[in-house]
């Protein structure tokens, strides 16, 4: 049996380094880039229901980045949890999985669209090359969780449910009734 190595801050803090690091890029790009190629999206995808274009044209800015930093919280609480158990945590394991994930998922947008979408620079150079570099430090360890199919579900419906959540958050804040 494997004997379990020590884990350092660098891998279950760094996780909330290299978040920020990629929504500093999202920060800067999404709302103008919304703007500007909602027209063409549009009209490239006519199926896309209108209200989901609606709600996408609607996000200003200042609810953008509020759903951003309610995020942070959630990576932040994810990252600690990681440092407190050595990295044994299950929720950080699921939020690192979640934020390869969404890096993968900046790249197919950026392929389907066949350009430049917010967060296409960073999930190469900074998201993707993190997860993997973290799950090895992890495994290396031996406190990696063994991955299987329905982990990738997991982890992606994490990401969905935590952005989902922000950004209904975030208009909340924003639009108080």
């Amino acid at each position: 049996m494997k004997s379990e190595a020590v884990v350092d801050a660098s891998v279950t803090l760094g996780l909330l380094a290299a978040w920020a690091v990629h929504d500093t890029e999202e920060l800067a790009t999404v709302p103008r880039w919304v703007r500007t190629r909602l027209p063409d999206l549009r009209e490239r995808f006519p199926r896309v229901p209108e209200a989901v274009w609606r709600r996408l044209g609607s996000v200003d800015a200042r609810e953008f980045t509020t759903a951003v930093a309610a995020m942070a919280v959630v990576v932040a609480a994810a990252a600690a949890d990681g440092h407190r158990t050595g990295g044994r945590s299950a929720v950080y394991q699921t939020a690192l999985d979640a934020f390869g994930l969404h890096g993968v998922v900046h790249l197919a947008q950026a392929a389907v669209l066949c350009g430049y979408t917010p967060g296409a620079v960073t999930s190469p150079l900074v998201v993707i090359p993190f997860t993997l570099w973290a799950r090895t430090r992890l495994r290396r360890a031996g406190v990696l969780r063994p991955t299987r199919p329905r982990d990738l579900v997991t982890g992606l419906t994490f990401a969905t449910a935590a952005t989902a959540a922000t950004h209904a958050l975030s208009r909340r804040l924003g639009h108080p009734r």
